[in-house]
């Protein structure tokens, strides 16, 4: 089954891999935890628009497609279907969860050889099941750090909220096949990079085409969520390592502005595909 127009975004990196964005809906996050020590009067003039009645601001759930000739990886998952009522209200969820935007999409879930995901927050992994408790991708084998299972399915008050979901456990089992331990090449071209800093257990994901002009494409998760995370000092208060998220985001963002990287933020619903430039000791994000 082939890709259709639904999808947000799609480009071609050479050697048979292409890569298509899919939005699997919207949600609210408090502003103010999002910016975390950036100043109001910093992030005010461009935030005000998007502000809602208590202070938050809209984030796209951005997953991503990946075809390669030796099989199918899907990056994040989004919240899913699963959320109860209360908690859909609470979050502002809206939109298409990931199963049906990718059934929009032409593209049957049961295709997906590797789920990828940049950690295990409910906004990343929320969809991994179906919303009767079956498997979303029942062939695929999920790949989170092995650090990141054992913060997520621990009993760390401090980090407990960001990691509030039933389904993670449902899944526990299933995740351990897929473990990665550091960096890991997942199929040939893609490439998870063990991070940390915005969780113990983040990790970033990087594709590769091959042949003549072949491009690079990197997803940094939560590291990159928004065009303001270019800069490599605004962290936000969800960053449970923020002196890691700094020097990490410095590194990550200097090599794609070497190799000419093209990148996709995890939030961003308008402008979420684009490349970093160097702006003094710091980086700008630019929208294609």
């Amino acid at each position: 089954m082939g890709i259709n127009d639904a999808v947000h975004w799609r480009t071609e990196l050479g050697g048979g891999t292409t890569v298509a964005l899919v939005q699997a809906g919207t949600f609210r996050s408090d502003a103010g935890a999002l910016l975390g020590p950036v100043p109001f009067s910093l992030w005010r003039p461009w935030a005000e628009g998007e502000l809602d009645a208590n202070r938050r601001l809209r984030q796209a759930l951005n997953c991503l497609l990946v075809e390669t000739p030796a099989g199918r990886v899907l990056i994040e998952t989004g919240i899913g279907e699963r959320l109860d009522a209360k908690n859909t209200e609470m979050r502002g969820y809206e939109g298409t969860a990931i199963v049906p935007a990718l059934e929009t999409a032409g593209f049957d879930p049961a295709s997906v050889d590797v789920v990828a995901m940049s950690h295990l927050h409910f906004d990343h992994a929320g969809g991994l099941l179906r919303p009767d408790g079956t498997r979303a991708f029942p062939r695929a084998r999920i790949v989170a750090q092995r650090q990141e299972w054992e913060i997520a399915l621990g009993d760390n008050g401090r980090v407990a909220a960001s990691y509030d979901q039933p389904e993670l456990r449902l899944v526990a089992d299933w995740g351990a096949d897929g473990w990665a331990e550091g960096d890991r090449e997942l199929l040939p071209g893609v490439t998870v990079v063990r991070t940390g800093g915005h969780s113990a257990g983040h990790q970033a994901i990087v594709v590769r085409g091959t042949g003549p002009g072949a491009r690079t494409l990197a997803f940094f998760g939560d590291l990159c969520m928004r065009p303001w995370s270019a800069n490599p000092k605004w962290v936000t208060a969800f960053d449970d390592f923020p002196l890691d998220s700094v020097a990490v985001k410095g590194e990550l963002f200097r090599r794609a502005v070497e190799g000419d990287w093209t990148v996709v933020l995890s939030h961003e619903r308008l402008s979420p595909v684009g490349k970093l430039t160097p702006d003094r000791d710091r980086f700008r994000f630019n929208g294609l």
